[in-house]
């Protein structure tokens, strides 16, 4: 499927920001922790989270919507035999299922999840954590298929490698039911959203020191319903933020948490970029914004997320002077620059981490792809910043993320279809 675009118009109205990705799929893969029923509210119906819950479901796990963003998830009668390799092979999120199974079942076998290439993922963080802890590490090299199995938990603590999200995501899932610390743990805000669940089914996670906690499992003769509301999306907030910037549009973006956005919104000031919080409503007044050049650079939270990496790409063709990209995480994600440079921008990568890009440039429309769920939300923008139609192609890699963004967008402006 392929987005056909005309830009160069500004944009005017609200824009509501969705549940979080990065939260949905940890807390759908943490419900298989218990036999109680779970109602999760404000989930977004998008590829990643369907993905995940269809994996579920080839194991036995019964599911109804209740409405539009509320699932009802019971996981009482699962058969771990029956998890679908090849499912679990199609996403990166599927990595999240080994704490929840070793934490119940006590083995899983998987493939090497899949996801968007934006770089090397190595699962070595993950793997080495449990290993430590006491989880035997099997590779068959003719099926592709790890076999883990759990016994006693063997050390008090664990200390991560570096700073990984989903592996302190699985590791926060196995205290479930055993007790030990996680030292050089990630505290982004959708880590924060699992504990808040975990809290919930009973488990005790204490926050010891500066990315560190301390676990202590649930009770798993605890009964009754479970119900929990995810965050909204930050990154979707931040991506409608830059489009409101980039095509010197004023938009009220509804469901902000400011809170969530801090290094966010230190940018977009030095970008130059006026706006103002009422509530939960980031309104950006992008006709009012002067946009000059900033240096971008990604880093673990507190620091500026690498999701919002090739957002600032397209507002910095905007801004006046140069600026450069620095991605410290993943070497491919500055592929998008390429697709830029089609539109005419004034770009060169310097190595597979840093870009520096000048402007203000005028970008037209072109041809372009796609390459991974971020790049392509930023190249939605960058076709409404260009002057005439752009052709986005493979934009399945957006639905993956993004829940009916052309929708969306079509109701604050944008000329955006389908094809």
């Amino acid at each position: 499927m392929k987005f056909i675009i005309n830009g160069g118009a500004p944009l005017r109205g609200d824009i509501e920001v969705g549940g979080f990705k990065n939260s949905a799929t940890p807390i759908i893969a943490a419900t298989l922790l218990t036999s109680r029923t779970c109602v999760l509210k404000n989930i977004p119906r998008i590829g990643d989270v369907l993905k995940i819950l269809e994996i579920l479901k080839s194991m036995g796990s019964r599911q109804r919507w209740l409405s539009e963003h509320v699932i009802e998830i019971d996981n009482k009668d699962l058969d771990p035999e029956k998890l679908d390799q090849e499912l679990m092979g199609q996403i990166r999120s599927s990595i999240l299922l080994i704490g929840p199974m070793l934490a119940r079942f006590g083995k899983i076998s998987f493939v090497m999840p899949g996801g968007c290439n934006i770089g090397a993922r190595p699962i070595d963080t993950h793997l080495e954590a449990f290993a430590e802890l006491g989880a035997g590490v099997n590779f068959d090299s003719d099926s592709g298929v790890y076999l883990m199995q759990l016994g006693k938990v063997k050390l008090p603590s664990i200390t991560l490698k570096e700073l990984s999200v989903t592996a302190t995501e699985n590791l926060l899932m196995l205290g479930f039911a055993h007790p030990f610390k996680i030292k050089l743990a990630a505290i982004e805000p959708h880590v924060w959203d699992l504990i808040g669940f975990l809290r919930e089914l009973g488990t005790v996670v204490e926050n010891t020191a500066s990315h560190e906690f301390s676990i202590s499992p649930g009770n798993r003769e605890a009964a009754g319903l479970i119900e929990y509301e995810i965050i909204n999306d930050p990154i979707e907030a931040g991506t409608f933020a830059i489009l409101s910037a980039a095509t010197k549009s004023n938009l009220n973006i509804v469901g902000a948490e400011e809170s969530h956005l801090d290094s966010f919104l230190q940018k977009l000031k030095e970008f130059g970029v006026v706006f103002s919080f009422k509530g939960d409503v980031l309104i950006v007044n992008g006709q009012k914004s002067s946009l000059r050049a900033a240096k971008v650079k990604t880093m673990p939270h507190p620091g500026l997320p690498t999701d919002l990496q090739a957002p600032f790409g397209i507002l910095a063709t905007q801004a006046q002077g140069g600026s450069l990209i620095f991605d410290t995480m993943y070497e491919n994600r500055l592929k998008y620059i390429d697709e830029l440079k089609k539109m005419g921008a004034d770009a060169v990568i310097l190595d597979p981490h840093r870009a520096l890009i000048s402007g203000p440039t005028q970008l037209h429309g072109a041809k372009i792809g796609s390459l991974d769920l971020r790049a392509g939300a930023t190249l939605v923008i960058a076709a409404l910043v260009a002057k005439g139609e752009s052709e986005l192609d493979n934009i399945e890699q957006i639905d993956r993320g993004y829940e009916k963004l052309d929708e969306r967008l079509r109701a604050i402006g944008a000329d955006i279809l389908r094809k």
